[in-house]
């Protein structure tokens, strides 16, 4: 986690609009269940137009969001996704255009979307008052402690992956377990969790996967589209600087 300031915590007085969460504030120690955030100024096309994609879409992130007491890496990913929404519709406009794939003609086409018709997915489970979530493993039948990754988490485990040695097979389910799982049957000794998850059962893995998908306050980012052969297919909407340069070169 960072321990410096975010750019966004100096500028509250800047122009700026409210956003709701997803998760409604409900995992984050302050319960707030909307952000200030700022709008995208000419200064910020700067940084869109540089080259690296994490960074660019981090460094707005830190810029834009105006609270005091709530950092980037410990919001969940669905709220970092509804802020993001809101930055490039506010800058751009709503109107967004895929490319997709017509299997009947075996060509690619261009499938518009409107960004403003992004619903927040329903979710009937939530979390307990630490904003942990409780289940019955169905192999097993442990009792199982989980939690949801953050931004800054997700992102954690995908550089450990990303340098982990090519000859050799990455660990990304069972690192992602050991942060999801916060205690077995009452037991929250990492050291314990960690074996338990090397023999845990495919079955109970996919089962958490499953069950903290559902449960996972975020945007439904999949629209259906009409091909040019008329077939209906789903297209889904993936964030990076790439949503953010509708005009590149113009």
């Amino acid at each position: 986690m960072e321990n410096e300031t975010q750019y966004g915590q100096m500028n509250f007085n800047l122009p700026h609009d409210v956003v709701p969460l997803p998760s409604q504030g409900l995992f984050y120690a302050n319960k707030k269940k909307s952000v200030k955030v700022g709008y995208l100024t000419a200064q910020d096309e700067n940084l869109l137009m540089s080259t690296n994609n994490e960074n660019v879409i981090n460094q707005l992130l830190k810029s834009k969001i105006y609270e005091p007491d709530l950092k980037i890496d410990e919001m969940l990913g669905g709220d970092i996704e509804a802020i993001l929404l809101f930055l490039r519709n506010t800058a751009f406009g709503t109107k967004y255009v895929i490319s997709a794939y017509d299997s009947k003609t075996n060509q690619r086409f261009d499938a518009e979307v409107n960004l403003s018709e992004m619903n927040i997915k329903k979710v009937n489970t939530q979390p307990g008052a630490d904003g942990f979530f409780e289940t019955t493993l169905p192999i097993s039948n442990d009792i199982v402690k989980l939690k949801l990754l953050t931004y800054g988490e997700e992102n954690m485990i995908d550089k450990e992956m990303e340098i982990y040695p090519k000859s050799m097979i990455a660990p990304i389910i069972t690192r992602k377990l050991e942060a999801q799982i916060i205690s077995i049957n009452g037991n929250s000794e990492k050291e314990n969790s960690v074996k338990y998850i090397q023999q845990m059962p495919i079955a109970d893995s996919k089962f958490i996967r499953k069950f903290l998908k559902e449960v996972e306050p975020r945007l439904d980012l999949t629209k259906q589209v009409r091909t040019p052969s008329g077939e209906m297919i789903d297209i889904t909407v993936n964030f990076g600087v790439d949503f953010f340069r509708p005009f590149f070169g113009v």
